[in-house]
């Protein structure tokens, strides 16, 4: 009788505890919904750069990281085969030397040809001073032979002279006339076309100024080469680039996770070889709409890490409309409607001791109190 006794008062205490336990879950909302609402976690994820070569191809010769391995921005991670690059940067240079010399000749031999007109010029100008006092002189000589002439016609008129006498002056006269006209010839053939003003000041000569010309004229050809080295220098500018391309550097400090290939494989452009792991790192939590009405994109967010009960500070950097998984449909739990879920992604700043990984827990309270 006690047994029963004992039993039935054994039965009655855990009902009562059923039963008041049924109304803290019903008054204080412990359901999985209210616990979801009042404590938000998230999993630390770390950002992952794929790194692959930038448009270029070829074997791979050097792999200087393993998996596991700390790296700073900078650092050589792989590198592919040069020998083609270098020797096509080789003959690019080989090739800009020669245009540089035949530059140099080319401008050499323009700086001689106007030496040349110059001198060209001073020497004619010379030549035709010549030929002027030449012509002068021998316009000189006629006139003297015309008066020689004159006065002779007079004597054998007067038969004061032989008529001899008159042949020889005719004979002179026309001599004179003769030695004049060449002279002029040869003037004339100095001047080469240019109108004689009777000094060389301002005198242009048509051989000189053709001189200067094809002078001028070898400037067309030196702009022509140094396009051409310009072009080759862009070419090498290009091979250079194409040369640093084949060395893959990290982009920043971080991890290695994985290394997807090997010394000795080909690799192609554009293909990724290394997944790194960033020192950029961020966790994801779930907010109702009036958790998140209150929030916005740069403000700053703590939350406690689950192991260590660390302090972690953190700024959003996304608030959206979260996926329709993450939504309560037709959850009637304390009368509630159908609600919406907005997706906070916080990242963190880095803090000793806390690593991708690790649960990160915000408090409802840091949202109710915005």
């Amino acid at each position: 009788m006690n047994a029963k006794l004992k039993a039935e008062r054994t039965g009655i205490i855990f009902l009562v505890l059923l039963i008041v336990s049924g109304a803290v879950l019903l008054y204080r909302g412990n359901d999985a919904v209210a616990l979801g609402v009042a404590k938000k976690e998230g999993i630390l994820t770390a950002e992952q750069v794929k790194m692959s070569f930038d448009s270029v191809s070829g074997r791979l010769v050097h792999q200087a990281v393993q998996e596991g391995d700390n790296v700073k921005k900078g650092d050589v991670i792989m590198e592919l085969d040069a020998t083609d690059t270098d020797l096509a940067i080789k003959k690019t240079k080989a090739q800009i030397a020669q245009l540089d010399a035949q530059i140099a000749g080319k401008s050499g031999s323009q700086q001689v040809s106007y030496q040349k007109a110059d001198n060209d010029e001073t020497q004619s100008f010379r030549q035709i001073d010549q030929q002027r006092a030449a012509v002068a002189a021998a316009a000189a000589t006629l006139r003297n032979s015309e008066l020689d002439y004159a006065r002779k016609t007079s004597l054998v008129e007067a038969g004061a002279i032989a008529r001899s006498a008159l042949d020889d002056a005719t004979t002179a006269l026309e001599v004179a006339q003769a030695n004049v006209a060449q002279q002029q010839q040869l003037l004339d053939r100095l001047l080469a076309g240019a109108q004689d003003t009777g000094t060389t000041d301002g005198l242009a000569l048509p051989t000189i100024a053709q001189e200067r010309a094809d002078a001028a004229n070898m400037g067309n050809d030196i702009a022509a080469l140094e396009k051409q080295r310009e072009q080759l220098l862009v070419s090498l500018d290009e091979l250079q680039v194409k040369k640093e391309r084949l060395v893959l550097r990290a982009p920043e400090d971080g991890k290695v996770l994985k290394v997807l290939a090997k010394e000795g494989e080909m690799v192609s452009q554009g293909t990724p070889v290394v997944l790194l792991e960033s020192q950029r790192s961020y966790y994801d939590i779930y907010l109702s709409e009036e958790q998140a009405a209150g929030l916005s994109e740069g403000d700053e967010v703590t939350g406690t890490t689950v192991a260590g009960r660390k302090q972690v500070k953190g700024t959003i950097r996304l608030l959206t409309q979260a996926p329709g998984f993450a939504d309560l449909k037709q959850s009637r739990e304390k009368g509630q409607a159908d609600l919406s879920a907005f997706l906070v992604r916080i990242y963190i700043e880095p803090t000793d001791g806390v690593q991708p990984g690790m649960t990160i827990g915000v408090n409802e309270r840091a949202f109710a109190e915005r």
